[in-house]
């Protein structure tokens, strides 16, 4: 930020200043978080533009985000926090009628990993992608009111709500937020040649077994949990190596959760509902 001089000449050279930085990051394009106009352009897969030039439904202050769906249309889309069907039982807050969004590096990494997984006869599932700065906040006011225990049963039976924070489960930032985070499990299309990689049952429609259901707040989800029978342990770490293949980073914590390395906004969190 440059300070305003109390003297009229020294207040001309900062505004000089400002117009300057202003016009030239206009021209690089670095498109900084803008203000929520409260807009409700309706999502679209590979939607046409909308006035402005953005993707109809775009969230168009996070830079280059594009729809999974328009890079590829083969991935699953089961977006939790869109439904009731999470650990917070109702919407979340910015989810309106949603969509998979990401930073356009990480689309085409995870279209990448499908078309690998397409022979095995397999699919990815996306539970979670780009998350606006208000979903998280939604998910920090829900840890504090330990009142509200509708979930705890499905979510979170072995930790006491008010652990949630200390123990990491919940947090006032998410990497969601940067454009380049997934959630994801993987889906059996042919059950007979899924069996080339993966073990378990493998029927056909089904989610391939990885011991425990997206986003239990437990031990039993951390990646390399030793305590969960042997073919899930082979299907978690099939999945883990999948994504490393193709630039992605595991949380060890969370077997779903994996972050693009090099991602293109690695300080930045941005706000804008997915409409």
């Amino acid at each position: 930020m440059v300070r305003q001089h109390r003297d009229e000449g020294g207040g001309r050279q900062a505004w000089r200043v400002l117009g300057a930085l202003a016009l030239l990051a206009g021209l690089a394009g670095c498109a900084l978080p803008q203000r929520d106009t409260g807009s409700s352009n309706p999502a679209g897969g590979a939607a046409g533009k909308a006035a402005g030039g953005a993707a109809a439904g775009a969230p168009d202050a996070a830079p280059d985000l594009v729809p999974l769906a328009s890079v590829a249309p083969a991935i699953e889309q089961d977006l939790r926090y869109r439904g009731a069907r999470n650990f917070l039982g109702r919407p979340v807050a910015g989810y309106e009628h949603a969509q998979c969004w990401l930073a356009r590096p990480a689309a085409q990494a995870l279209a990448s990993a499908q078309r690998e997984v397409a022979p095995l006869g397999l699919r990815l599932k996306v539970f979670d992608c780009y998350r606006p700065q208000r979903a998280v906040d939604d998910f920090v006011r829900w840890g504090r009111d330990l009142a509200d225990q509708k979930t705890r049963a499905e979510y979170y039976p072995r930790v006491p709500k008010d652990e949630l924070f200390k123990r990491g489960y919940i947090a006032e930032r998410s990497g969601h937020s940067r454009g380049s985070t997934v959630d994801l499990t993987l889906v059996v299309v042919d059950g007979v040649r899924a069996r080339q990689a993966l073990a378990g049952p493998l029927a056909d429609g089904q989610e391939v077994d990885m011991g425990t259901p997206f986003d239990l707040f437990d031990e039993r989800s951390h990646t390399d949990n030793a305590d969960l029978p042997p073919d899930v342990q082979k299907n978690r770490q099939w999945l883990r190596a999948l994504m490393q293949r193709h630039g992605w980073r595991n949380l060890p914590e969370e077997w779903w959760h994996f972050t693009l390395q090099g991602e293109p906004y690695p300080d930045r969190y941005f706000d804008v509902p997915l409409r």
